[in-house]
């Protein structure tokens, strides 16, 4: 993929790449090749001017299917839901259902719980919102959450109109991690926000929102632990970033850790609703 952010500059990449082509003896095939495209398909995404989607055939298949009656069913499922998660606010609490299925000894029981989990991921999935493609000049938000179950995270980017999502990420903790104390599991969701995300995050501004007041003071803390030392040791090494406080009622993520399935659908609807009063969602959730 060669993308520019004008048709000018378009045809300067083209050539650029063209000549190391040349340069490197390597040919490539013309009928394989679509050139200044505004909108194009690639690995299950669609990729335009708005941003990143998945590709509407992805979304007849989701509609169609059907709960899994066996392990290998669910597990194809979960494959899909996996390889689109950046779209999915709050992934983990809701697959939790199906994910504790896929656990060694368990026997498989299809229950309301199952049924509720799987038809609010195909709510999320049948029209899941757009998600921005980054741009490396601006500086990046990162909005975290943890539950007792799961961590959650948002990366955003103002373009102008409000900050709009880059990618969602979820997961559910590990059976140490839910031991932690509710510092340490907030703390938990932005470092693994930033190894997540990495990609993005070094080298950029960064101002991470959590709705836990104490991580703002953080560093000024005289009695860290271990894991907190580590974590701090982590994110200085790696990244330029500051943290604030944004009450949890107002923020973002609380639906991405929480395990409701109906605040993840009521959530979803808002996201990718396209009335004008949506336009500033991402900060009046």
């Amino acid at each position: 993929l060669i993308y520019s952010k004008t048709r000018e500059q378009h045809l300067k990449d083209l050539e650029a790449v063209f000549q190391r082509l040349q340069q490197n003896r390597l040919i490539t095939k013309g009928s394989k090749c679509e050139f200044l495209k505004q909108e194009l398909e690639f690995l299950g995404h669609v990729i335009s001017t708005e941003g990143i989607r998945i590709d509407p055939k992805k979304l007849r298949a989701i509609q169609e299917w059907q709960p899994p009656t066996n392990l290998q069913q669910l597990q194809s499922f979960l494959g899909f839901v996996n390889y689109v998660r950046r779209f999915i606010p709050n992934m983990a609490g809701l697959t939790g259902p199906l994910t504790d299925l896929l656990q060694k000894g368990t026997f498989y029981e299809w229950g309301e719980k199952q049924q509720a989990a799987f038809e609010a991921l195909k709510t999320l999935l049948i029209s899941p919102p757009v998600l921005r493609i980054a741009d490396p000049e601006r500086p990046f938000e990162v909005i975290t959450d943890a539950s007792d179950i799961a961590i959650g995270a948002v990366l955003m980017q103002d373009f102008g109109n409000g900050l709009q999502p880059i990618a969602y990420e979820s997961r559910k903790m590990q059976s140490a991690e839910r031991n932690y104390p509710v510092h340490d599991k907030e703390m938990l969701a932005i470092v693994h926000a930033f190894k997540i995300r990495r990609c993005y995050l070094t080298g950029a501004d960064v101002t991470v929102r959590t709705d836990h007041k104490s991580l703002q003071y953080l560093r000024a803390q005289p009695n860290l632990n271990p894991r907190q030392i580590r974590w701090l040791d982590y994110l200085e090494s790696n990244f330029t970033y500051k943290i604030t406080y944004k009450k949890g009622a107002n923020n973002i993520a609380d639906a991405l850790s929480r395990p409701s399935a109906q605040l993840a659908a009521r959530y979803c609807y808002r996201v990718r609703s396209n009335t004008p009063e949506a336009s500033g969602v991402f900060q009046t959730f």
